[in-house]
C-alpha cells in the first residue's frame, strides 16, 4: 500500500479506535514501539483491553498475526516449532511455531515457565530460532506484544530484570476515562460486539512498506547534542538516586531515544525536544530500574522515582 508513511501511521490509528475507546496513548505508545521496532510489554488488570488493542492494531496491518495464550504447560517447542521426521523423505525438518510471524501476542507472559519464556526472549533479542544446529530467521517486520496481570501473583512466573529489557516498552493500562467509560457501554448497549473487529469496519490500511518507511524516516529525526546531554544525565540519575539499587544501562538510554525519535515523528516534527523524553521515560525506563527493598517496604514506586528523576535533572534550554 503506496502512501504517505505518517498517513499510513495515522489511518493506523484510526482503524483501532474504531474498536477500542479511550487508551490514546496506550495506541500511540504501541504505534511508536512498532515504528522503532521494538517489543511492549502490556500491564493491567482484566478487562481493559489489551488484547483487544492488540488484535485491532494486528487487524489494520497488512502483516501475518498469531496469537498464544501463555500456560503453566506450554512447551518452548510450543512456540518457536520443533525438528519432526518427514515421513515423505525420511529425514528431520523444522516445523516453524506461531512466533513465526510478524505481530505476535503473548498473552499472560508470565503464567508460562521461565524455560518457556525464555525460549520467545531469545526469539525477541536474536530475530531468529535456532534448532539442531540450523538458524531459522523470523519475518521482518517483528513485534511481540505481551500481556501480564499485575494484581495475581498466584501461579505466575515473574521475568527477571534481564529478560524484561528486552522489552522496548511496559505501557502500563489503566481504567478508561469516565467519559470513555460511557461510550464504552453504549456501543455494549446498542448490541455492537468490539471483538467482531469486521462488524466495526476495523481492516488493514497499512503493510510492511509503510512501516519500513516510517522506521527509516524516524532515524532521520534531528537530535541536538543538548539532548543527548539531557538522555544521559537522566540515566545517571536513576544510578544514583537513593531510592535504587539498579539504574538505567547504557541500552536503556539508547532505546529511550530510539522510541522517542519514532514518537516525534508520529508527532509531525522533524526534531527531538526534552519534552519527548519525558513523556516516554517511565513506559521505556519503568521496567529497567530495581527500588531499594526499604524503599519498596515503604510502598515506593518506580513511576514516582521515575518522575522525581526528571524533576531533578535540568532540562535543557
Amino acid at each position: 500500500m503506496s502512501r504517505d508513511p505518517k498517513q499510513a501511521m495515522q489511518a493506523v490509528l484510526d482503524e483501532v479506535s474504531k474498536a477500542v475507546i479511550g487508551q490514546q496513548q496506550v495506541a500511540d505508545d504501541l504505534l511508536a514501539a512498532l515504528v522503532a521496532g521494538g517489543h511492549v510489554l502490556l500491564q493491567g488488570v482484566p478487562g481493559v483491553a489489551k488484547t483487544l488493542m492488540v488484535k485491532a492494531l494486528a487487524r489494520s496491518l497488512d502483516l501475518t498475526f498469531r496469537r498464544v495464550q501463555f500456560t503453566p504447560d506450554l512447551m518452548p517447542s510450543d512456540v518457536t516449532g520443533n525438528v519432526i521426521l518427514d515421513a515423505n523423505r525420511s529425514d528431520l525438518r523444522f516445523r516453524k511455531g506461531p512466533v513465526f510471524t510478524n505481530l505476535f501476542l503473548a498473552d499472560e507472559l508470565n503464567r508460562t515457565p521461565p524455560k518457556t519464556q525464555a525460549a520467545l526472549l531469545e526469539a525477541m533479542e536474536e530475530r531468529q530460532v535456532s534448532a539442531e544446529g540450523e538458524s531459522h530467521p523470523l519475518p521482518s517486520p517483528f513485534m511481540v506484544i505481551a500481556t501480564q496481570n499485575p494484581i495475581e501473583y498466584e501461579g505466575t512466573y515473574p521475568l527477571p530484570e534481564a529478560q524484561l529489557d528486552r522489552f522496548l516498552l511496559q505501557v502500563n493500562v489503566g481504567y478508561p476515562a469516565a467519559a470513555d467509560e460511557r461510550l464504552v457501554l453504549a456501543m455494549h448497549n446498542s448490541g455492537a460486539d468490539p471483538h467482531d473487529l469486521a462488524s466495526l469496519g476495523v481492516g488493514p490500511v497499512a503493510g510492511a512498506a509503510d512501516i519500513e518507511a516510517a522506521a527509516a524516516q524516524a532515524r532521520q529525526i534531528t537530535v541536538s547534542d543538548e539532548v543527548i546531554d539531557y538522555i544521559q544525565r537522566l540515566a545517571d540519575a536513576t544510578r544514583t538516586s537513593p531510592s535504587t539499587s539498579l539504574g538505567v544501562s547504557p541500552r536503556g538510554a539508547a532505546m529511550l531515544l530510539t522510541v522517542s525519535k519514532a514518537a516525534a515523528w508520529l508527532a509531525g516534527r522533524d526534531f527531538l525536544t526534552p519534552d519527548d523524553i519525558k513523556a516516554l521515560i517511565k513506559p521505556a525506563w519503568r521496567h529497567r530500574i530495581l527500588l531499594r527493598p526499604e524503599v519498596e517496604i515503604e510502598g515506593g514506586r518506580t513511576d514516582a522515582v521515575l518522575d522525581g528523576v526528571a524533576e531533578r535533572v535540568a532540562v535543557p534550554r
